[in-house]
């Protein structure tokens, strides 16, 4: 019997370890860990795979959906290795409503994995669902400094609650608070979309702050982008003229029963301390006006005004899909002192997108002005000429003698310095803190290499995203512009994939591309459009409707990015079709290679100026083969078959045009060189002698690079595709103007809008467009990582189900590394040269495979994890291409050695 049951006890352990060998983690809804505002009818879950085995895959999958106990979706066992946006197939979900879900996988050894849970809780899934009614200040408002507007409610709760779950939107900016504590950690909500086709709402789970007996909520409302100054030229008012709040509260109680709490005509209103408030020009506040427990039960609100009832808003509402704007890092002064001219200045050593905290002790009505800057003139003053009429000035006005805490509400400011006037008393370090903000996403890539002032160039790189990724991808953060510029977005979005989780950021703000869309599929210059329906149609600026869509499904795997803008994607490529003449388009306005080199006295033509019309064309290409490849993969049949005719029509238009017969191009610029070879716009005949010529032409600029905006990001590329990788790497490592280092070497911290915006003897360029924090130019960093690194994605796999590493060894570096967190866990691609010997250290997550080029000149020279690469049994040698040698693996992590070449 003892033998019995040892051998039992034996099956048992072992059949334990066997099930135990794969577990799942990172469990997402929507791509978001445990969504509380979820309004997809078929949402999509994600899992990762752990496993501390080598060449793991997932077999099959079985997930379930629970509301309470009840399963409302058991998909029961699929054979299948999708593990990331897996459809929810049950039955239609509720309103308002807590779902548990549950997966467990079974992998290629046999073994299943424990059941992960997740919840999520969906939103509000029919527009029949909102019971609140939209109001609006009741009192005579003041039309010059238009204050921020405070509304507020009473109501008692008789019961035990079981769940309340708040839901909030305004037109404006708003603040929310129950029973005097600030629901959530968001800021500048409800964010920034298209208000006349959508506008977003924020859920909140509030449970906690409600009390048995009174209660009661308190909204402030600002300007922000509803109906502040945008733009130029006066331009106020946009989307109305009123602010406004819309609030339901849903509570349910623990007996089952439920009870609603609205915004409608028993509220009330009045103003308090701010006030004023803009985006561009900064906030007032008065805290002499606070009103003590304004948003708590039991305040007096006998003299607020009552509300008026708002108008329904016919503009569609949404639950907030991206990552909300959130407080991020802090940075304390590094230094503060006096400047030439006299002013108190301090330094936080980063330029950044946020605000200032201010903790002050005064006399009441005292008041402190903070400015904010991004530079100082070479005089070491305050200098905010490049702000244009953007004030980005705080006021705050004490209350009394004792110890008070400011900071602004409404708007948001760009600056590495602050200029402070009115402070009582010696300024400390302690009284100022610099707060980052920006759309929570989550950071996912890492980059390092042996050189200081390309760790630096990274650095920039992820804070000039940081800084502008305001729920929008703005152009710049400080001057009186901060707009969704379509071009500048597009040109950086595959850098952007890799160093944050911008999936639902960009899903976002393209759904709004595709609703300011015109009727004719032209696309406007700024998303959301606020400079009119006549701005747009620009190459290289609409091409963001094709190219974004194109790159995100690349980085994350995600057709529904591609599902939602196909029509839009198309539409633009029909705009371009219209307005060609036997598929030529060379008409309409171009913004073309924007912020090209030009020197200033330019008597020989060294400017780079392209042809944008020649550009236009590129592009018209571009997004065609966009498109083919978008129906490819939706396997639209009929489209695949007429783009596949007009992309070759595109590309035979361009050749009779711009390309003399014995191969030359109407321009010889960089830009112009690079477009055509990157998007495949030259037969095969005629590609090696083109790069040949770049060669050529930047050798002739002294290894520096001449190209803007649309040039830029692809000019490495092109490099390292055909054989030039060592003058890529010069232009990487240039440190003298035009080049990525220079403003590293003149001390940026982000990425400039210019290549001089501060020139070699610190003068400035001109301040009527001059941003040092503008991410365009940082477009760099997708060569660093995909090329430099050499951790890249395939098509037949995308979002890192198939990786590609190949690393391009070069610039006098010893070390390179990238390190990407993918729906599937982390990638690494290092490599290190000591002593005459290459490494690579490469990490797969579970459930993917990668195709790795090992730089050596044969496979009997590696070594994996110090055995002979031929005779190791997780690595299959797949042979030798252009110096590399190519082997295939799956999950795991590998160590590479070999003699360096």
């Amino acid at each position: 019997m003892k033998r019995l049951f040892a051998w039992v006890l034996a099956i048992v352990l072992i059949h334990s370890t066997i099930t135990a060998q794969v577990s799942l983690t990172a469990l997402l809804t929507e791509n978001l860990t445990s969504p509380i505002s979820v309004d997809a009818a078929a949402p999509r879950f994600s899992w990762q795979l752990q496993s501390d085995k080598r060449k793991v895959l997932q077999t099959a999958y079985e997930c379930k959906v629970m509301q309470g106990k009840k399963v409302v979706w058991a998909s029961g066992k699929v054979y299948s290795s999708q593990s990331v946006m897996v459809h929810y197939a049950g039955a239609p979900l509720q309103s308002g409503t807590a779902y548990e879900w549950m997966v467990r996988v079974w992998d290629n050894s046999g073994a299943v994995s424990p059941w992960a849970k997740a919840t999520f809780h969906t939103g509000m899934l029919n527009p029949n669902d909102w019971k609140a009614q939209w109001i609006e200040a009741g009192f005579a408002e003041d039309s010059i400094n238009r204050p921020a507007q405070y509304f507020r409610h009473g109501f008692a709760l008789r019961k035990k609650i079981q769940s309340a779950y708040a839901y909030i939107t305004a037109h404006g900016m708003y603040e929310a608070q129950l029973n005097g504590q600030r629901i959530g950690d968001a800021y500048l909500t409800p964010g920034w979309t298209s208000y006349n086709h959508r506008l977003q709402y924020q859920v909140y789970d509030v449970t906690s702050m409600l009390r048995n007996g009174n209660n009661a909520v308190g909204v402030a409302i600002g300007m922000g982008w509803y109906r502040g100054y945008l733009a130029w030229n006066d331009n106020k008012n946009i989307y109305g003229k009123k602010t406004g709040v819309l609030f339901q509260l849903n509570i349910v109680y623990s007996d089952g029963s439920t009870e609603t709490v609205i915004s409608d005509g028993s509220w009330k209103s009045s103003y308090g301390p701010v006030r004023y408030a803009e985006i561009y020009n900064g906030e007032t506040y008065d805290a002499r006006k606070e009103q003590s427990g304004w948003a708590d039960a039991g305040f007096n609100d006998a003299s607020w005004s009552a509300v008026k009832m708002g108008a329904p808003d016919p503009a569609p509402l949404i639950a907030t899909q991206n990552e909300p704007i959130k407080k991020h890092e802090t940075f304390k002064p590094i230094k503060i002192f006096t400047t030439p001219k006299g002013e108190l200045v301090a330094d936080f050593g980063q330029n950044l997108v946020g605000w200032v905290q201010l903790k002050v002790k005064g006399n009441s009505g005292d008041s402190i002005k903070i400015f904010h800057a991004e530079v100082l003139t070479k005089e070491g003053n305050f200098y905010t000429d490049n702000l244009r009429v953007a004030k980005e000035e705080n006021i705050y006005i004490l209350k009394s003698g004792a110890a008070e805490s400011f900071e602004p509400h409404f708007t948001f400011q760009g600056f590495r310095y602050i200029k402070i006037e009115g402070f009582p008393g010696t300024l400390q370090a302690d009284n100022i803190t610099a707060v980052a903000l920006y759309s929570d996403m989550k950071p996912t890539g890492t980059f390092t290499t042996s050189n200081p002032l390309i760790n630096q160039l990274q650095h920039n790189i992820q804070w000039g995203q940081r800084g502008n990724f305001l729920d929008v991808p703005t152009d710049c953060p400080q001057r009186d512009e901060r707009l969704g510029w379509t071009g500048d977005a597009q040109v950086f979005s595959r850098t952007a994939t890799f160093n944050f989780n911008v999936n639902n950021f960009f899903a976002k703000w393209m759904k709004d591309v595709a609703a300011d869309q015109q009727p004719s599929g032209s696309v406007p210059f700024v998303i959301p459009n606020v400079l009119g329906p006549n701005s747009g149609g620009s190459t290289g600026w609409a091409d963001v409707s094709t190219i974004i869509p194109w790159n995100v499904y690349t980085a994350y795997g995600d057709t529904q990015i591609l599902v939602n803008q196909y029509n839009s994607m198309k539409a633009w490529v029909g705009y371009m079709e219209k307005n060609s003449k036997n598929h030529l388009w060379n008409t309409g306005f171009h913004f073309g290679d924007w912020l090209f080199y030009r020197p200033f006295d330019d008597n020989d033509g060294r400017s780079a100026v392209t042809d944008k019309y020649y550009i236009a064309q590129c592009l018209f290409a571009w997004s065609t083969q966009m498109v083919l490849n978008t129906a490819k993969v939706l396997q639209k049949t009929d489209d695949i078959t007429y783009y596949t005719q007009l992309l070759q029509q595109v590309k035979d238009a361009f050749l009779k045009e711009y390309v003399t017969p014995n191969g030359r191009l109407l321009s010889s610029t960089q830009t112009a060189y690079v477009l055509a070879l990157h998007f495949d716009m030259l037969p095969e005949n005629l590609r090696q002698p083109t790069a040949d010529r770049l060669v050529e032409n930047v050798k002739s600029y002294g290894n520096h690079l001449t190209t803007g905006f649309l040039g830029t990001p692809y000019l490495c590329h092109v490099l390292s595709r055909f054989g030039h990788d060592d003058i890529a790497y010069k232009l990487l490592l240039q440190e003298t103007y035009p080049s990525w280092l220079y403003p590293v070497k003149m001390g940026a911290t982000t990425i400039w809008e210019r290549w001089d915006g501060i020139k070699p003897d610190g003068s400035f360029e001109v301040p009527s467009m001059n941003s040092f924090n503008h991410y365009s130019y940082g477009a760099i960093g997708d060569w660093m990582y995909r090329v430099m690194a050499g951790l890249d994605t395939y098509d037949d796999g995308p979002g890192y189900k198939h990786i590609k590493i190949q690393p391009h060894i070069g610039g006098g570096f010893t070390k390179a590394s990238a390190t990407l967190q993918t729906y599937y866990g982390a990638v690494t691609s290092s490599w290190l040269i000591t002593d005459g010997k290459l490494a690579m250290d490469v990490t797969i997550p579970a459930n993917a495979t990668a195709t790795i080029f090992i730089p050596s000149a044969a496979a009997s020279a590696i070594t994996e994890s110090g055995t002979a690469l031929t005779a190791s049994k997780d690595c299959k040698v797949m042979g030798t291409e252009n110096g590399y040698v190519i082997v295939e693996v799956g999950s795991g992590t590998y160590h590479f050695e070999t003699p360096k070449n």
